[in-house]
């Protein structure tokens, strides 16, 4: 897979646990994307391909119409996956933690976006319903902006019974939703949250709804419907992180 873009490229060359098949960059970017790759080698990652200088054009060949590059891209393998359940083990003996879940949400700038604000805010994964969720592809990857490499983007084939784990393992699951009685500040959530979001439009899905154990909302003005799903996320997301940030241990 072909990854592109400034930052989701030297993100990929730099993580010693993706194997790269190759680096590209146009002249005034060779000597970045090598440093990166340089740093994955030193942390015991395998050893990198050299980066090939390419013309922008040729650059451009190799990637989709219309690709943002920036000047570098790599062609890389896959991550490897992450469980669900292993991610509820790496978490049980934290006293803090958030996972986001996506109900059904198809647009990959959409899910990259999310994974982008989960990375800045300390989430600790975002899950998708693996036949309602985009691939991860070079537009995706773009748009979470090296997140990828760091916030595991988890696949599942049930969100209720995802959600139902979750509970099982101490979480609480608070479902956003623009009708919700109260806002998230109101509800003053802290510990292990998992926050899940509804698809643009359709919102959540009623079995998603009913395995919440709470519905909140952001407070928006009336002349707004709603917003926009990675827009909500950030809000979301940052709104616990500040929370817990202000909170007692």
């Amino acid at each position: 897979m072909w990854i592109y873009g400034l930052h989701a490229t030297l993100a990929v060359a730099a993580n010693p646990a993706r194997q790269c098949r190759r680096l590209v960059a146009t002249d005034s970017n060779q000597e970045r994307l090598a440093a990166a790759a340089a740093a994955a080698t030193a942390s015991g990652g395998g050893e990198r391909p050299r980066v090939d200088f390419l013309e922008r054009r040729d650059l451009e060949a190799l990637l989709p119409t219309g690709a943002v590059h920036q000047g570098m891209a790599v062609l890389a393998e896959p991550l490897a996956e992450t469980p669900f359940d292993a991610l509820l083990g790496d978490l049980a003996d934290r006293v803090r933690a958030c996972v986001v879940v996506l109900d059904q949400a198809t647009d990959p700038r959409n899910v990259g976006a999310v994974l982008r604000s989960a990375a800045a805010f300390g989430a600790d994964g975002v899950v998708v319903q693996d036949r309602h969720a985009p691939p991860v592809t070079g537009a995706l990857a773009k748009a979470a902006s090296g997140a990828l490499e760091i916030v595991p983007l988890i696949r599942v084939i049930n969100l209720a019974r995802t959600l139902a784990a979750a509970k099982d393992a101490g979480f609480w699951c608070a479902g956003l939703d623009g009708t919700a009685p109260q806002t998230l500040a109101e509800a003053g959530l802290g510990g292990r949250i998992v926050l899940v979001f509804g698809a643009e439009g359709g919102g959540l899905r009623r079995l998603t709804r009913e395995s919440c154990d709470l519905m909140v909302r952001i407070p928006i003005a009336e002349t707004i419907e709603s917003l926009n799903l990675s827009t909500a996320a950030a809000i979301a997301l940052y709104e616990l992180a500040r929370r817990h940030g202000s909170s007692a241990p």
